[in-house]
């Protein structure tokens, strides 16, 4: 089954091949999308990947939805599928029950006793190559793109720390249990290297090992974790809670390296103005859409899929005159009118929806069928005039 567009958009790209397989499972589909939106590119809040089901299950019948819905739930309990593959996350939170009712643990109840497994690509689909931003950007006509705006920026920390290997799995665990170690669809992701520890103790210091006065050295496993910004001290107390030594060392280090860009800044159709590029955006997304206008001039527009105002202060230092996302409030736009940034809300699900597109037909390309669910109920405002 194809886009309801009777066409296929060029928005997604594939930048590593994938051969499609006779027989696909649950496991292999989600493979399919972390080749192109590497799952441990996410934010660190974000709960990517299988969230229900059995990855080894196999996965013949696969839809994609741009959100469950209890529409989306009802489509899949009426025509069912093997995997059900959205791009916002149905369970955001740890639940402690999965009972019937109109809520997210209600719909994964109901996804359940229907058979179908779900997974989630969001935050890591966001910024992938040929992902939500740029399918975005091609949509509008945007040329010669950049990205720009971190999406884990400073969310994320590697904690290090070096310990005797007879300790290792102990304060591994524990560490774990604090929130370390998870990268995408994994959990307890650790590296260990070997090494020479070297330390002198002070007349009065009470060491695990070696002796006072005398330059001791000791074999030690460098043990490094990821861990969200808002674990770190969690993580820290139960390392040196668990620690032999009086004074465990250990180092906190800025994760930047991994960081995906979710925006991107580029040229907009020549010899636009802002007006008539916020028209343009009205016209290829569909639907109301607002202007908060700074400028007429428009040589750089920066797009941010969903909900991008936290963007405004990073699209302001690319140089771009207008931002295109979703979900802008009063006080955000007065604030990026005044940075000199014209602001153009389509809303936060038509800003997404060409890259939902976008997955569909990534996963259409790969499985025996495919189910286009990603026009069913994405939005929960209906505009009134």
């Amino acid at each position: 089954m194809r886009s309801p567009t009777g066409r296929r958009p060029s928005l997604f790209p594939q930048p590593v091949p994938f051969r499609p397989m006779s027989t696909m499972t649950i496991g292999d589909v989600i493979e399919l999308i972390g080749r192109t939106a590497p799952f441990e590119k996410a934010a660190s809040w974000d709960p990517v990947g299988l969230q229900l089901g059995d990855p080894d299950r196999t996965a013949v019948r696969v839809a994609v939805c741009h959100e469950v819905t209890e529409s989306v739930v009802s489509a899949v309990e009426a025509d069912p599928v093997d995997l059900l593959v959205s791009y916002h996350p149905l369970l955001f939170r740890p639940t402690n029950r999965l009972v019937a009712g109109r809520s997210p643990a209600g719909r994964a109840y109901r996804l359940l006793h229907a058979g179908a497994a779900l997974a989630v690509a969001h935050t890591n689909y966001d910024a992938a190559p040929g992902g939500v931003a740029d399918a975005l950007a091609e949509a509008l006509g945007i040329e010669d793109t950049a990205g720009f705006g971190p999406a884990g920026s400073g969310d994320n920390v590697k904690i290090v720390t070096f310990v005797p290997e007879s300790h290792v799995e102990r304060i591994a665990e524990a560490m774990g249990r604090a929130g370390a170690g998870r990268i995408g669809n994994y959990r307890a992701a650790s590296f260990r290297s070997e090494g020479i520890g070297a330390f002198q103790p002070e007349s009065w210091a009470n060491p695990t090992s070696g002796d006072v006065d005398r330059l001791n050295r000791e074999s030690e496993i460098r043990l490094e974790m990821i861990a969200a910004r808002s674990a770190e001290a969690a993580v820290v107390a139960a390392l040196v809670e668990l620690h032999p030594y009086e004074e465990p060392a250990y180092d906190i280090y800025e994760r930047r390296g991994n960081d995906a860009l979710v925006g991107r800044v580029g040229r907009p159709p020549g010899g636009t103005s802002v007006r008539s590029f916020a028209q343009l955006v009205a016209a290829r997304l569909g639907g109301e859409t607002r202007l908060s206008w700074a400028s007429a001039d428009l040589n750089l527009v920066a797009v941010v899929p969903g909900s991008g105002a936290d963007f405004i202060d990073a699209a302001v230092a690319t140089g771009a005159r207008a931002l295109v996302t979703g979900d802008v409030s009063h006080h955000q736009a007065r604030r990026a009118i005044d940075l000199g940034l014209s602001i153009i809300d389509p809303g936060h699900t038509r800003t997404e929806r060409p890259g939902v597109v976008g997955l569909y037909n990534l996963i259409a390309d790969a499985v025996s069928d495919a189910v286009d669910l990603t026009g069913i109920d994405p939005s929960p405002w209906e505009g009134v005039r």
